[in-house]
């Protein structure tokens, strides 16, 4: 094991599987230079310009060069910069990229990987801090992942990478710099599989992304005993782990950074009260941003943000305590 920053678990996870496969390779903006979060720093001095290729400013064309590269038979990494850029580039992933399979009978795969920072990062403002991680999961054809620790970045890309099916892979811009232990050759971790990551009867907490750390702290802190699940992939995702927990506690609180009208947590929470039946549910609570637009103010930011003391208030009010 290594203590390293998410972003170098990452670059590490890609260039390991840019040396077990030379059909990898990955395109966008500023790569040669390493990337905005440093996440490829490096790696054109061991592959060469031929296999991490900047990029002229136009998510279409980065999106769409992705989409006839993956047609041709290799697996490409494209590089949307951060989530808010895709949206130029919406009409490539979700018209083409996400149906081509369907479309052509399995004769055609899009087998590549689309990597979308996602997130508030440092006051970035309204049109680069968005979660839009609910809009990709609506999509039938796209599988979507979201690592919230340095050993997930990892593991998750690696799974990423030699899927068949084209993998969205939201990665929180806020936890780019927090480290923990990664594996040396860390493991792929299959999709669909949530991390169990704390133990307790009283309530079940969900989260994924740049909350898991906030959630665990929070948990901490407040003194309750709670099963806390790390979803890590958003489609598919570990919805028998879940229900299995609630049956249990009667009790469910879903976290997480996107704005909660209609986020992801309304899915969750629907699931499973459909599989438990509200006779077994107690409490369901589920903790997001406001529907508003991401400040520039730092104060205005903050207060946005999910905290770990309104993650622990949330699990109070949920628990009955």
């Amino acid at each position: 094991m290594t203590r390293m920053t998410f972003a170098e678990a990452a670059r590490r996870a890609l260039a390991e599987e840019m040396r077990r496969d030379p059909l990898v390779w990955a395109l966008g903006e500023d790569l040669v230079q390493g990337g905005i979060f440093g996440q490829y720093k490096g790696l054109v001095e061991e592959f060469g310009t031929e296999r991490i290729v900047s990029t002229p400013i136009s998510e279409s064309t980065i999106m769409g060069a992705g989409l006839g590269a993956a047609l041709c038979g290799t697996r490409p990494i494209v590089e949307m910069r951060i989530a808010d850029f895709t949206l130029c580039a919406m009409d490539e992933l979700v018209s083409q990229i996400a149906k081509v399979r369907y479309m052509f009978g399995g004769q055609g795969r899009a087998s590549l990987v689309v990597r979308m920072p996602q997130g508030m990062w440092r006051n970035s403002a309204a049109q680069h801090s968005q979660c839009l991680e609910a809009w990709l999961t609506h999509i039938p054809g796209l599988v979507v992942v979201a690592p919230g620790t340095p050993a997930d970045a990892a593991g998750l890309l690696k799974s990423a990478i030699r899927s068949d099916d084209p993998v969205v892979l939201m990665e929180p811009k806020n936890l780019w710099t927090a480290e923990g232990e990664v594996a040396d050759d860390a493991a792929p971790i299959p999709f669909g599989v949530a991390r169990h990551a704390a133990s307790g009867d009283a309530a079940t907490v969900v989260t994924w992304s740049a909350c898991v750390p906030v959630v665990e702290q929070g948990a901490r802190e407040c003194g309750i005993a709670c099963d806390v699940f790390d979803l890590r992939s958003l489609w598919p995702w570990d919805e028998a782990a879940v229900v299995t927990s609630v049956r249990r506690t009667g009790r469910l609180l879903v976290v997480h950074e996107a704005v909660t009208v209609s986020g992801f947590g309304a899915e969750v929470v629907a699931r499973v009260v459909e599989a438990v039946g509200t006779g077994g549910l107690r409490a369901v609570e589920r903790l997001g941003a406001a529907r508003a637009p991401v400040p520039f103010s730092p104060p205005l930011e903050n207060a946005m943000r999910i905290t770990p003391a309104r993650v622990a208030e949330a699990i109070r009010r949920v628990a009955g305590a």
